[in-house]
């Protein structure tokens, strides 16, 4: 019987009952031989082990001949699964029944196989396999077990048996990429949890897994890697039993918020409405620690929580609670605000929302499950384990936007390391175009100080842009010879090899001297004597001739001396007369200038001669 059914049993026994909307978390099965069954087909994973979430595993099925539905260790018949070396992996195909689905992966796991195939014993729509009630038998083997299960329908496992026996190889491939969506460069995750440290087996994994988890947790969470809720169920007491004793110990708010007794004795110890109150102020706690732009306390308060204020000790209280929020430096009066009176009889928003969001939404089913996993709204199969928890997070980004802890050889295999993946790759510039990811990897043309190159990544990637030419010269042709040194690479363009001059080639592998002499392009006048140097040449005159480049001729230098004096002779004699002719002009203008100055001052004081005079008496006559 699985969890979430006692869970509803319990619920019914109770208050009525329990129902659910439950989403079965599946895989892909790609069938690679034989001919006949070559397809993909569809197989739930697993609430157990570790499914290798953004991965795949390949593997040859084998179906033992005895104990076929693996409830007795495979060692009493002398039978191994182990790989020798260079051989495939083996999934052993397993039918279901008369064992739990844990004890056959056990089992399947102390022998050497590497996957559990079960076969479906009916025709029905694929189940969710998952672990045992802890009350029955010893559970511990459920943390060990490490290797992924699967259930398939009844109809493939028989296919697959009745090619196994007729003597066809069978392989297959389990594909995880796409069980978690990926959508973009941050995953959202939540975890639905409790309180209760008195339920058994599963709460001590729980909080030991919150204790291994939190590190990696609160550094992808202040990074800005994950949003991260957590959650809490709780149930709502019948309106006919709200005055009940069950319900009066169990439910906080008239019955609307209730949790099951932890030692599930309503005559002693805590009640289960203590652990509705514990849940709602660690509810309360993330609330604040969140508006404070710090979410990453909720993971100090419950593990502190969990050690300082244990049920055992009779300390799981609101008095050990406020000592741990005060030392984690969280505001009280925020913390108790959104607490508010247990006893009203009226709703609680926080709690109410908790309850709403159990209900299942879009890919994701109602949960029912404590703990439980939901990442990019996909509920989380396999065991609660922070290297399988954390792979399956880093399943959830999109390739190549993973965080470096993504990463590292603990959590994938770096495809980089053997013939770089299949990618081009330039050592002469330590340049890689093999990009290391959680799923694989990827062909892009890197970028290498600040340059980028461009190209399809697999076969070929060039230098681009403004400094190209200082990685590997662009890749382009480049030579020092007799202390000189030439290169194909053009500054200021953004692609492209061009041999220099004085050489010919394609500028990307070689380029050539180009023999100007005895291709006859220069140094071709009847007088020049022509020399080929590496990538330029050299040309003489005899005698006292000189060579004129710009002319491609020679002319003498005698002739160019005398020349070159009369020609300065000339030039001063210019000048001189400039000097003259200047200097001429400059005192006729001063002297014009000073003579109208005078003029016009003696015109002031005395009549000049081409002026009229001017009569200073009047005339008797016509008086």
């Amino acid at each position: 019987m699985r969890a979430e059914l006692w869970f509803c049993m319990w619920i019914s026994f109770l208050w009525g009952s329990c129902e659910g909307r439950f989403v079965v978390e599946k895989n892909n099965l790609r069938v690679t031989s034989p001919e006949t069954l070559k397809d993909v087909y569809e197989c739930a994973i697993g609430n157990f082990g570790v499914p290798q979430y953004g991965g795949t595993m390949l593997g040859l099925v084998v179906y033992p001949k005895t104990n076929k539905k693996a409830c007795k260790g495979f060692d009493e018949f002398d039978i191994s699964f182990k790989s020798k070396a260079g051989e495939l992996p083996t999934f052993v195909l397993v039918e279901r029944g008369d064992c739990y689905f844990t004890t056959k992966a056990w089992n399947a796991q102390n022998v050497g196989a590497a996957a559990v195939l079960v076969v479906d014993d009916r025709a029905e729509p694929l189940i969710t396999m998952d672990v045992p009630e802890e009350e029955i038998g010893n559970a511990d083997y459920l943390q060990n077990l490490s290797i992924p299960s699967a259930l398939i329908s009844k109809s493939l496992g028989d296919g697959l048996k009745k090619a196994l026996a007729s003597g066809e190889m069978v392989n297959v491939n389990l594909d995880w990429r796409e069980s978690l969506p990926h959508p973009d460069e941050r995953v959202e995750y939540e975890f639905w949890t409790n309180s209760n440290d008195e339920c058994g087996p599963k709460c001590d994994s729980q909080m030991e897994f919150v204790r291994n988890f939190k590190g990696a947790a609160q550094i992808l969470e202040q990074k800005g890697y994950t949003q991260f809720t957590p959650h809490y169920i709780t149930w709502y007491c019948p309106e006919a039993f709200i005055l009940s004793k069950q319900c009066k110990s169990q439910c906080i708010n008239h019955g609307r918020y209730c949790a099951p007794d932890p030692e599930q004795d309503f005559s002693k110890g805590y009640d289960g409405k203590d652990v509705v109150m514990q849940n709602l102020r660690q509810v309360c706690v993330f609330k604040v620690s969140n508006e404070s732009g710090k979410p990453w306390l909720w993971w100090d308060y419950v593990t502190d929580f969990a050690i300082r204020c244990p049920m055992k000790e009779v300390k799981y209280n609101k008095e050990c609670a406020d000592k741990v929020i005060h030392s984690l430096g969280i505001d009280l009066k925020k913390i108790d605000d959104c607490i508010g009176d247990p006893d009203a009889d009226d709703d609680n928003p926080f709690l109410k929302a908790e309850q709403d969001a159990q209900i299942g939404h879009g890919s994701r089913g109602d949960v029912t499950i404590l703990p439980t996993l939901v990442i990019n709204n996909r509920q989380y199969r396999g065991k609660l384990d922070k290297g399988a928890v954390l792979k399956a997070l880093c399943a959830g980004f999109q390739e190549t936007t993973e965080p470096a802890v993504c990463l590292t050889e603990d959590i994938e295999t770096n495809e980089c390391l053997e013939n770089n993946g299949g990618c081009w790759q330039d050592k002469a510039a330590n340049a890689s175009a093999c990009k290391d990811t959680f799923r694989g990897r990827v062909c892009e043309c890197p970028s290498v100080h600040g340059v980028q190159f461009v190209g399809d990544g697999y076969t070929h990637c060039e230098a681009s842009g403004s400094g190209r030419c200082e990685i590997n010269n662009g890749g382009c042709w480049k030579q020092t010879k007799d202390a000189a040194t030439y290169s194909a690479c053009i500054e200021g363009t953004s692609n492209g090899c061009k041999c220099p001059q004085g050489f010919k080639g394609d500028g990307i592998k070689s380029c050539e001297d180009v023999d100007e002499c005895k291709e006859r392009t220069a140094c071709q006048c009847v007088e020049c004597k022509c020399k080929n140097t590496w990538g330029s040449y050299e040309c003489s005159c005899g005698g006292d001739l000189l060579y004129m480049q710009e002319h491609d001729t020679c002319i003498s230098k005698k002739t160019t001396t005398e020349v070159g004096w009369g020609f300065l002779w000339v030039i001063l004699f210019g000048l001189a007369l400039a000097g003259v002719g200047a200097y001429g002009v400059y005192k006729y203008r001063i002297r014009s200038y000073m003579d109208s100055e005078i003029r016009a001052i003696m015109a002031q004081y005395m009549p000049l001669e081409n002026q009229a005079e001017t009569p200073n008496h009047i005339s008797h006559a016509n008086a």
